[in-house]
């Protein structure tokens, strides 16, 4: 593995965690998104992740500003890729979008450039054509808080080159991550073929009205013993990303009860600006929400 160079395509919260994570390990890094509003907002994310690396990892005032003079941020795509080793893309759970953004990349990207998605539920095999290159392209996929959740699912598609696929394995171990072999294609790769089907059951027990989120959130976490709810989780996760998977899925299956999951997400959050933990708002308010209180499993 020679990588040296890394490309982050998508500067939302996981793009700029996976950003941050990578130059914080000492690779030189270029965050592209579609345009300069986007990148600002990416500094003041990436910028704000210097305080749980300090926190949470111990890291020195040095360490953390190194770590971000190692990024820069571009809305032109084929200068962003101009040098990439590798491009990860973690822009929206949307077939469509990818798919023109990788027909896009295919064409400016050099022919050495590895290419990696890092979505949640869709296949690698879904974009293969797109990409121009597919022994050349898989998946890597991360979990929210990286720098803590440091996980990273290598998933291989029929096509992809063995080559390919244990170099990126040294990659993700290469940038602090225990890396986790997927040699077969599963929807959902193990976290979220694990994770999603908690989180569409919180999200029917809500949009049914058995309960309200909280009550969801305290049942979960009082008997299994875990941290945080379905709700909590989804808040990391983002409303928006959330509302993408729920559309898709009520779309693929034309269940009703996903077309009116959608409908829930995008008028009583997405449209009111609660886009979870990133905004400050989701099913819950931050920086503290009511599930971190004390009590709140007590009453």
């Amino acid at each position: 593995m020679n990588y040296q160079n890394i490309t982050v395509a998508g500067s939302g919260v996981l793009g700029s965690q996976i950003a941050y994570q990578t130059a914080f390990k000492g690779f030189n890094v270029s965050v592209y998104d579609i345009n300069d509003e986007a990148l600002e907002r990416a500094k003041e994310r990436i910028n704000g992740l210097k305080e749980h690396y300090k926190k949470d990892l111990n890291a020195t005032d040095e360490e953390v500003n190194l770590a971000y003079e190692r990024i820069s941020f571009n809305s032109n795509l084929s200068k962003a890729v101009a040098d990439a080793d590798l491009v990860i893309e973690a822009i929206p759970e949307v077939v469509q979008i990818k798919t023109d953004f990788y027909n896009e990349l295919g064409k400016v990207a050099p022919e050495k450039t590895i290419f990696a998605t890092n979505s949640s539920t869709l296949l690698p095999s879904q974009f293969t054509d797109a990409t121009g290159r597919p022994a050349k392209f898989l998946a890597l996929h991360f979990a929210n808080e990286i720098w803590k959740n440091n996980t990273a699912e290598v998933m291989k598609h029929p096509g992809t080159d063995m080559k390919v696929f244990n170099e990126v394995i040294e990659f993700a171990k290469a940038i602090g991550m225990v890396a986790l072999p997927l040699y077969k294609e599963q929807p959902g790769y193990i976290l979220n073929s694990l994770l999603v089907p908690l989180l569409d059951a919180a999200q029917l027990l809500l949009l049914n009205e058995v309960a309200d989120a909280e009550t969801i959130d305290k049942t979960w976490m009082i008997a299994t013993g875990a941290p945080q709810g379905p709700f909590a989780i989804l808040d990391v996760v983002g409303i928006n990303t959330a509302y993408n998977i729920t559309l898709a899925k009520a779309k693929a299956t034309g269940n009703q009860e996903y077309e009116k999951l959608a409908k829930l997400l995008k008028s009583e959050y997405i449209d009111k600006g609660k886009l979870g933990r990133a905004t400050g708002e989701g099913f819950y308010t931050y920086p503290n929400p009511n599930f971190m209180k004390p009590g709140f499993l007590e009453n």
